[in-house]
């Protein structure tokens, strides 16, 4: 099975809770970990916890997925998965637009390390990620 007909949908324009349940389905039917809506606290610097967000979708405890249904993606969406991935401590996150004309997929990685290297700057890789969704 491929990642595109893992992510191919009958009809354009569904809501985002669609697309959600339906690559979780998808996901977990193949035998992947997925948790839906998945919480995950944000601390402070200090180390205090001051609230938490719900990721869309969390595969493997390892990649979080978000997902959009906007005519283009942001740069504000881009600053959400990043967030998302510092307050989680993962590496690995998935923006994914069903929203626009052209379906589009992102890929981000973060890492501590990177950060301390190149404050305020993340290393952004645009491809189709085949890899992360190949049954092994």
């Amino acid at each position: 099975m491929t990642f595109t007909s893992i992510m191919h949908m009958d009809a354009h324009g569904h809501l985002k809770k669609v697309y959600e349940n339906a690559l979780a389905h998808r996901l977990a039917k193949i035998g992947f970990k997925v948790k839906q809506q998945h919480p995950i606290n944000v601390f402070a610097e200090d180390g205090t916890l001051i609230g938490e967000y719900l990721a869309d979708l969390l595969v493997e405890d390892s990649l979080v997925i978000e997902l959009k249904t906007v005519r283009t993606l942001a740069l504000e969406h881009e600053a959400q998965i990043l967030g998302y991935l510092k307050s989680a401590r993962l590496e690995h996150g998935l923006l994914i637009n069903f929203g626009s004309y052209k379906f589009e997929i992102r890929k981000f990685a973060w890492s501590e390390q990177a950060q301390q290297k190149s404050p305020g700057r993340f290393s952004l890789l645009i491809s189709v990620l085949f890899a992360f969704f190949a049954v092994k």
